[in-house]
C-alpha cells in the first residue's frame, strides 16, 4: 500500500511539475509578443520624435487653431443652411509652461503617445498570435479577421475623436468663462491630455462591436438585452454629444451623435449573429445524437 502511495504521489508531483512548466511557458510566450511588440512602438516613437516639430504644429496643435479642418467644414454647412453659429473664428488657447523640464517632457510624451497608436495594430496582432494557438479549428475560423476589425475599428474611432470630439471640445471648453476677470492659461500637460484622452477614449470606445461579440459568445450579452436597454443608450449618446459640441444646435448633436448611435446598432447586430450561430451548433450536435 505504502509502495502504491509512493508511486501515486509521484505521478501527481510529476503532473503539477508538468503544469507548472506548461504556465511558466505559456508566460514566456507572452513576455516574448510583448517585447516584440514594445520593440515596434519604440521604433514609432523614434519616427515620431525624429519629425516633432512637424507633427506637433500640424497634428497636437490643430484643433486649437481655427484654420482646423473641422472648424472649416462646420462653416461651410453652416453657409450652406445659411445659418450663424457655426463658424469658429477664434480658439482661445494660450498655452503655457510651469516647469523646468515641462516642453521636453511634452515632446517625449506626445510622441510616445502617437507611438502607442500607431502600434496598436502590432500589439494586436502579436496578442492574436499568442491567443491563436489555444484556439479550436471552428473557433479560430470564428475569429477570422479579429486582427483587421479590431484595427479599423480603433482607427475609425480615432479619426472620429480626433476631427469631431476634440475640436469640438476644445473649442467648448477654451471659450467657457465664469468670470471676464479670469484668463485661461493653460497648461501644456493639461492640453496633450486632453487631446490624447478624447482621441484614444474613442478609439477604445469604437471597439464596442469587438467587445460584444466576446461577450456574446461567452453567454454574457444578447440582442435581447441589448435592444431592451437601447433607450438608455440613447439617452447616455445624446448627453455625450450635448457635452462635447460646441453649440446646442441639434444639427451639431447629430453629427455626433450619429456614430454612436450605428456603433450600437452594429453590436446588436454582431450580438445577433453569435447567437445564431450558438443555436445553429445545437441543433446540428442535437441531430448527431
Amino acid at each position: 500500500m505504502s509502495d502504491n502511495k509512493i508511486i501515486k504521489a509521484i505521478k501527481d508531483k510529476g503532473k503539477t511539475l508538468e503544469a507548472e512548466m506548461s504556465f511558466f511557458d505559456h508566460l514566456e510566450a507572452l513576455r516574448w509578443h510583448l517585447v516584440r511588440a514594445s520593440i515596434a512602438i519604440v521604433v514609432f516613437t523614434a519616427v515620431v520624435f525624429y519629425y516633432y516639430d512637424w507633427i506637433f504644429e500640424t497634428i497636437i496643435m490643430g484643433p486649437s487653431k481655427s484654420t482646423f479642418w473641422t472648424y472649416r467644414m462646420l462653416c461651410k454647412i453652416g453657409a450652406a443652411l445659411h445659418r450663424d453659429g457655426f463658424c469658429v473664428s477664434n480658439v482661445k488657447i494660450h498655452l503655457i509652461n510651469t516647469e523646468l523640464a515641462g516642453q521636453f517632457t511634452l515632446q517625449i510624451n506626445s510622441a510616445l503617445i502617437i507611438g502607442i497608436t500607431l502600434g496598436v495594430p502590432y500589439l494586436i496582432w502579436e496578442i492574436w498570435r499568442f491567443i491563436k494557438p489555444a484556439l479550436h479549428d471552428k473557433e479560430r475560423k470564428a475569429a477570422t479577421g479579429f486582427v483587421f476589425y479590431a484595427c479599423v475599428l480603433f482607427f475609425l474611432g480615432v479619426l472620429f475623436g480626433y476631427y469631431v470630439i476634440t475640436p469640438m471640445s476644445i473649442n467648448f471648453l477654451s471659450n467657457y468663462t465664469v468670470s471676464s476677470a479670469i484668463e485661461n492659461l493653460i497648461d501644456t500637460d493639461s492640453y496633450l491630455s486632453s487631446v490624447a484622452t478624447l482621441t484614444l477614449a474613442t478609439g477604445l470606445v469604437f471597439q464596442l462591436p469587438i467587445l460584444v461579440y466576446i461577450l456574446a459568445n461567452l453567454g454574457i450579452m444578447t440582442p435581447k438585452f441589448m435592444k431592451e436597454t437601447r433607450r438608455y443608450a440613447i439617452v447616455v449618446i445624446l448627453i455625450i454629444a450635448a457635452v462635447v459640441t460646441p453649440t446646442p444646435d441639434m444639427l451639431t448633436m447629430t453629427v455626433v451623435s450619429i456614430p454612436l448611435f450605428a456603433l450600437y446598432e452594429v453590436s446588436i447586430i454582431v450580438a445577433g449573429l453569435v447567437e445564431k450561430r450558438k443555436i445553429k451548433k445545437e441543433l446540428e450536435f442535437e441531430k448527431g445524437n
